[in-house]
């Protein structure tokens, strides 16, 4: 099977999804922002500040254009991932690509007491989302193949629509997909 990329806005669950997913489907999961930190040898944060968002989107970029090549993973790209055109085409080209969308607000409720996310320290986080949401949203829908609304579903639930738009494309055969916990299969 062809990899699984899920884009997104910071907080709206592509890592949890990914993790669950991945399981599901007996893939490898990736962090693509875990990945960034092994190769900077320190938290995105600290590199961030010293120096800067240029070059952290430039290691970010040679993470993704290694990831998407690899068969069989799921993958969990940063919210900032799609700023770049090459890392749209990148997923979009080699992935099949999810885009968990989630509005600024219900974002705003999940990361109130976020202190990890560099794009976050601001005076006005959700201001600060909203401008993300407007620029980051026509990106993610570009980079996109489907979009699962993450507003307030559970992980399980979200992980259960992803696997349902894969049966429906044709990509996964429900057979081999276990039903996940709480479900049973029709008979």
């Amino acid at each position: 099977m062809q990899s699984i990329s899920l884009v997104g806005m910071p907080g709206c669950g592509k890592s949890t999804v990914g993790r669950h997913l991945a399981r599901q489907l007996g893939l490898r999961f990736v962090d693509s922002d875990t990945e960034v930190e092994h190769r900077i040898g320190m938290p995105i944060r600290d590199f961030f500040a010293t120096q800067g968002e240029a070059a952290f989107r430039d290691v970010e970029s040679d993470v993704i254009e290694a990831l998407a090549g690899e068969r069989g993973v799921v993958l969990a790209t940063g919210g900032g991932a799609v700023l770049r055109p090459s890392n749209r085409d990148a997923l979009h080209s080699r992935m099949h690509v999810f885009y968990l969308r989630a509005t600024p607000e219900d974002l705003h409720r999940r990361l109130r007491n976020d202190t990890h996310r560099p794009l976050l320290q601001v005076a006005n986080p959700l201001r600060r989302l909203r401008e993300l949401y407007r620029e980051r949203d026509p990106l993610y829908r570009r980079a996109a193949h489907f979009v699962v609304e993450s507003v307030r579903p559970s992980v399980p639930a979200l992980t259960g629509m992803v696997l349902m738009q894969l049966e429906l494309a044709g990509l996964v055969d429900p057979a081999q997909v276990p039903s996940p916990i709480g479900v049973s299969p029709a008979t």
